[in-house]
This record gives structure tokens, C-alpha cells and sequence, in this order.
């Protein structure tokens, strides 16, 4: 045993791992559109791992997986965490983002994968970046990373691990969950918006690492519940926490929501990555904030 995973370990680090060459392969034909308790979902929760081994980022639970059951279908989370090497009683960050997508779907000039480019392996993406980034960093707080699935199902995922770790009386101090960042907005003061933005006092703490607004407001996500949609919620409805998703997709700048044409092709994959790297200040912050500066309204 001592030597298998001696050997897998070797292999982990000889990864060759780039935000856009992660987000080329989870948004592939070869996942078929990582519906949940399908092999392709099986191959991008392998790839995570392989990702987290990489860069350091242990189990949360006895392996990466958060297994739980939807109907006949074997589903599961994949977390992991860096854990703080200080002592304290800070809370965990929790940072998060659905890995599933819609599988299979009507044919559109003969392609019925939904691949699910910006939703959500763009946000995948960008929780495995941050993984990366934190992961030689001296944390004053344990930082949890999740990537949920059933999402499309009814945040299932979500709502389990949220259930089991209140089980655990493991409280996060917030959820930073985040949702297709893999098209820009356009004619905004702002990067990207936040559900529940009237919530807590998330947005105005989050932009103050930054001189000009990182986060906003965007009265449609309002308009449309958008705050009861992601799986930011469940964790709101369980512990009563601020808990939030970031998005830049604001129902104008793509057309391809759960199409089959929601494609790397279709992705501004530089303007991506650079929204991924300017996000990691203000992660950072929240991560090594010595007290909970975040509160509900």
C-alpha cells in the first residue's frame, strides 16, 4: 500500500496543470456533459483530485469524496481542505462550485452534449486556481474547497454536505461559492455580481481589497431569485451565514445556457483566467481576516 501511493503521488506532481488547459478537458466531449452518476462525472472528479494531490490540498473526510445518493444514483462531492497552521478558533472559509453540467441533451446539428464550458467548469476552474494559490500560503483560518454535484438535480450536493457538517458542528465563517466566470460583462462598474448582495455586508468587505469595485449588484439576479438557485443557499438555509455565489453571466453576454454550443470554443478563456487571478487578493483577505468581518444584514 506504502508503494502504490508513493507511485501515485509521483504521478500527481508530474500533473500538467494550466486554468486553461483544466477547463479544455473538464468542458470536453470525453465527459459527455458530466451529468451526475456518469462516467464522464467520474473523470472530472478524478481529475479534482489529481489537482488537489497536487498542489497539496488534503481530504476533508476520510478521501475526497461526500458520497450521498439521489434516487438510484451514486453521487457524490469532491472536498478538500488546507488546513490553517496556526492555532485559533476561526471559523472555515468555504469555497465552492458545482463540477456537474446537464449531460446529454437534444441534438443540435447532430451534438447532443451539453458540455458545460461556463457552467460551471469555468467555476470549477476557478476553485481549483484558488487551491493552487492558497496553497503555500501561511492561513490564519482553515480554507474547505467543495465542488458539488447534482446541482442540476436541485443543489443536492450542496444541501447534503451543508446538512453533514452541521452534523459535525463544523459552521463555516461564509460560503464564497462561484458560477460561470467564463464570459465578461460588459458596460458594468464591477467584475462580476453577487446574489444575495443586500444580505450581508459581503460585497463592501470583499471590495476593499480592491481601488475600484471587484463585486456588484445586478438587479436582475434579484429579479430572478438567483440567490435560491446556486449552492450558496443551502448553506444559508442550514447555519443562517452569509453565503453567496459570484457570476458573471448576467443573462445578455451569453447565449448558450445549457446548450449544446456552451463550449471552450465560445469562452473568452484570457479575459477568464485574468478574472480568476484578480480574484485571488480578495480571497486572500477573507481567508487571513483575523476576525469575522462578514455578517448578515
Amino acid at each position: 500500500k506504502e508503494k502504490k501511493e508513493t507511485t501515485e503521488q509521483s504521478v500527481e506532481v508530474k500533473l500538467d496543470y494550466s486554468a486553461t488547459s483544466a477547463l479544455k478537458y473538464l468542458s470536453s466531449d470525453e465527459l459527455s456533459g458530466r451529468d451526475t452518476g456518469s462516467e464522464g462525472i467520474e473523470k472530472a472528479a478524478i481529475f479534482i483530485e489529481k489537482v488537489f494531490r497536487k498542489f497539496e490540498v488534503k481530504p476533508y473526510f476520510e478521501s475526497y469524496r461526500d458520497s450521498f445518493k439521489l434516487k438510484e444514483v451514486d453521487g457524490y462531492n469532491v472536498v478538500g481542505v488546507l488546513k490553517s497552521k496556526q492555532e485559533s478558533n476561526l471559523k472555515p472559509l468555504l469555497i465552492g462550485a458545482h463540477f456537474d453540467h446537464i449531460g446529454h441533451i437534444k441534438a443540435v446539428e447532430g451534438d447532443s452534449i451539453a458540455n458545460g464550458a461556463n457552467d460551471n467548469a469555468s467555476g470549477t476552474v476557478a476553485v481549483l486556481e484558488l487551491a493552487k494559490f492558497l496553497s503555500d500560503k501561511d492561513l490564519k483560518r482553515d480554507v474547505i474547497f467543495a465542488l458539488f454535484s447534482a446541482e442540476e438535480k436541485g443543489l443536492v450536493g450542496s444541501r447534503h454536505l451543508a446538512n453533514k457538517m452541521k452534523s459535525m458542528k463544523v459552521e463555516p465563517y461564509m460560503v464564497f461559492n462561484i458560477e460561470m466566470l467564463g464570459v465578461q460583462m460588459v458596460g458594468k462598474d464591477y467584475r462580476a455580481y453577487v446574489t444575495g448582495y443586500e444580505m450581508s455586508n459581503f460585497t463592501d468587505e470583499f471590495n476593499k481589497s480592491y481601488e475600484d469595485p471587484f463585486l456588484g449588484f445586478l438587479p436582475q439576479a434579484k429579479e430572478y431569485g438567483l440567490f435560491k438557485r446556486s449552492d450558496n443557499y443551502p448553506f444559508y438555509e442550514v447555519f443562517e451565514i452569509p453565503s453567496h455565489t459570484i457570476c458573471t453571466f448576467d443573462f445578455t453576454n451569453y447565449e448558450y445556457y445549457h446548450h449544446v454550443n456552451d463550449e471552450f470554443e465560445e469562452l473568452d478563456v484570457e479575459a477568464f483566467v485574468k478574472l480568476v487571478d484578480d480574484l485571488k487578493p480578495g480571497v486572500l483577505d477573507l481567508a487571513n481576516s483575523d476576525k469575522n468581518r462578514i455578517n448578515l444584514n
